[in-house]
């Protein structure tokens, strides 16, 4: 039982492409709520990494198959100070080079590699919502196959442009061009794979981060998880 009494906390399930604010927001929003927090991104980008150091040829699917269950990940859900381990070392830094960027896609679409770390993510989200105020789930399969009956679900968007130059300030490039044309590669490669491909589901709600500064964001989120808590308690 949470602090609050109830038995379950909620989940709180943001979907999107890269840069549209996914990230920020569900960190900004468990803060505000007192809420773990879940980069299912970061483990695609763990295991990608761990194939990578182990020599493992990511774009043979089998052989990328044949190991997914070997490397034990860690994951934080402190939206404070998120973490990722890998075998007990802290790659935080490591996942978000570019080689893993270049290979995380064809990791991700493997359907063993989805298959473990969506029962992991589900054993995350089962233990936050027994044992805490709930969790913010971030990623490109939330609210359509990890977390379907999340109470409040909402599809992330925004311009190619805004999202190239948020990329390209988080990465620390001046290459803007560059950038935009890696997400729309990216936006292709996840959004037409055969397992759990990045798709917006009738019940989300969508909101386009284009013209809003983050505070907004996390503003608007946040009131709709409130009205969702408040449903929940008038029932």
């Amino acid at each position: 039982m949470n602090a609050q009494g109830n038995t379950e906390g909620i989940v709180i399930a943001i979907d999107g492409p890269s840069g549209s604010g996914k990230s920020s927001t569900s960190r900004g929003v468990a803060k505000a709520r007192d809420l773990r927090y879940l980069d299912t991104g970061a483990m695609y980008r763990a295991l990608t990494w761990w194939m990578l150091d182990q020599g493992v040829d990511v774009a043979d699917a089998a052989a990328v198959a044949a190991v997914v269950d070997r490397p034990e990940l860690t994951m934080g859900t402190d939206p404070g100070a998120p973490s990722v381990a890998v075998d007990g070392r802290d790659v935080a830094a490591e996942i978000r080079g570019k080689d893993v960027t270049g290979n995380v896609s064809a990791v991700s679409a493997v359907p063993e590699a989805r298959e473990r770390l969506v029962r992991t993510q589900r054993e995350i989200i089962a233990a936050a919502r027994a044992e805490s105020e709930g969790i913010v789930v971030e990623g490109r399969d939330i609210t359509t196959v990890v977390a379907p009956d999340a109470p409040v679900k909402l599809f992330l968007t925004a311009s190619a442009e805004a999202r190239a130059s948020r990329r390209s300030k988080e990465v620390r490039t001046s290459d803007v061009a560059g950038t935009q044309a890696d997400l729309a590669r990216r936006d292709a490669l996840d959004s037409s794979r055969k397992d759990s491909p990045l798709t917006q589901t009738a019940d989300a709600t969508e909101l386009d981060t284009t013209g809003l500064d983050l505070d907004q964001v996390i503003a608007l989120v946040v009131g709709l998880a409130d009205e969702a808590r408040a449903a929940v308690t008038a029932e």
